[in-house]
């Protein structure tokens, strides 16, 4: 065993019950809080993004794709299935799926009530796999194959579940749609599920019916859609990819990233970034603050050892390492009991939703957790490497120790 290891060793084992030992256990509690805090809000933080994000694409996908219409409207012009989007789609290797989609406006009515509504119309390329997640009773819509009867579409949707409650619907009744043009078009729609995403933008007034639907309400073939919805395998990338679909996109097309469909949701999450560095920022602070005190404490009530270890020749640079290797401990035994409150904290509140939240505010009913082992890695090599260097600091003032003043110090 080394010199400094040796020395450290009998300091730590020695300290029990000394003013020295309370201090260290005071430096291991707030390394500890500090890594334990770490975990936890990175694991709150990148669980609400996701929930949030996953939400949004629900009905918002990272990218999409349609012809100009004029005025600020649900609906979209016409896009054939034939045109240089689709020919471009497959050539970049960023996309993950695209789907198309067609939206109409119309008003639900009931016996009593009357609700405005979009309905979306998606085919069978959608993705239900996220939004199966938030249906909440009921099943997904059925397809009818264009030669089959009532005229080739399905008369199925899904709606939020804020609607059912305002229109008193649920799964299996029947609702009147009145498409909204001239002359208005009533369909005869039955509610299949209801979901509930906890965000009101798209509970309001969205529901999920088959794209066929809205081609018939249009007038359209089977081979006009309103938009491409695109998905990427990074959404990092949404700006390169968006830069590309520019180049290749006919002048009447409208091309709109999902940022800029909801910025102020996105801003909020940036937002949230912020908030959580300062925040973390500041608990490394306190905790570095605390283990420079606390060595320095240590150091002084064994400076009569320094000033023996000095006489017998050792130089200033082994004495530093012996104080070193000790503060070093104490960041050791900090960051197993950090990490194991901090991973226990969150494996309950995943497990059994400890925590829950207004939907109105924060458009989910919990606290959400997302198990990043890599970010969990760089708070402990962070919280590592910034004690390392913290720690040099203190062991700086045994340079500073003469020995013949040292032997002679009473504590």
């Amino acid at each position: 065993m080394q010199f400094p290891s040796f020395i450290a060793k009998r300091i730590r084992h020695n300290e029990a019950g000394s003013f020295s030992a309370t201090v260290s256990r005071i430096g291991i509690a707030s390394i500890a809080i500090g890594v334990a805090v770490g975990i936890i809000a990175f694991a709150v933080l990148l669980g609400f993004k996701q929930t949030i994000q996953q939400k949004i694409f629900l009905f918002g996908a990272h990218i999409n794709v349609s012809a100009f219409t004029m005025g600020n409207t649900y609906e979209e012009g016409p896009l054939p299935l034939k045109n240089p989007i689709a020919e471009e789609l497959p050539k970049i290797p960023e996309i993950d799926h695209w789907q198309v989609v067609a939206n109409k406006s119309g008003i639900l009515k009931t016996p009593d009530e009357i609700k405005g509504v979009v309905l979306k119309g998606v085919g069978k390329d959608y993705d239900w796999d996220t939004f199966k997640k938030s249906l909440v009773s009921g099943r997904l819509i059925g397809y009818k194959d264009s030669s089959s009867i009532n005229y080739g579409y399905s008369s199925e949707v899904i709606i939020s579940q804020k609607i059912a409650s305002q229109l008193r619907l649920k799964s299996g009744d029947d609702v009147i749609m009145y498409s909204l043009q001239n002359p208005p078009r009533p369909r005869k729609l039955t509610i299949a599920g209801i979901y509930n995403t906890q965000m009101e933008e798209f509970d309001n007034v969205l529901m999920i019916g088959d794209l066929a639907l809205v081609q018939r309400l249009n007038n359209w073939g089977p081979d006009s859609v309103g938009t491409y919805e695109i998905y990427l395998k990074d959404f990092a990338k949404i700006d390169d990819v968006s830069n590309q679909l520019r180049k290749v996109l006919p002048p009447a097309v409208y091309l709109q990233k999902v940022t800029t469909s909801f910025p102020q949701i996105f801003d909020w999450l940036i937002l949230l970034d912020r908030n959580t560095a300062v925040f973390l920022s500041l608990i490394l602070f306190v905790a570095c603050f605390n283990m420079i005190s606390i060595l320095l404490v240590m150091i002084m009530e064994r400076t009569p050892l320094i000033g023996l270890l000095k006489t017998l020749g050792s130089p200033n640079k082994q004495i530093r390492m012996v104080f070193f290797q000790v503060g070093i401990h104490m960041v050791q035994k900090g960051l197993l009991i950090g990490n194991g409150v901090g991973l226990l904290f969150c494996w309950l509140q995943h497990q059994y939703k400890l925590i829950s939240l207004d939907p109105v505010n924060y458009y989910m009913d919990t606290v959400p957790i997302v198990f990043d082992w890599s970010i969990f890695a760089l708070v402990n090599v962070v919280t590592i490497v910034v004690s390392a260097l913290i720690l040099l600091i203190p062991t700086l003032i045994i340079t500073r120790i003469q020995p013949i003043k040292a032997l002679l110090f009473k504590k």
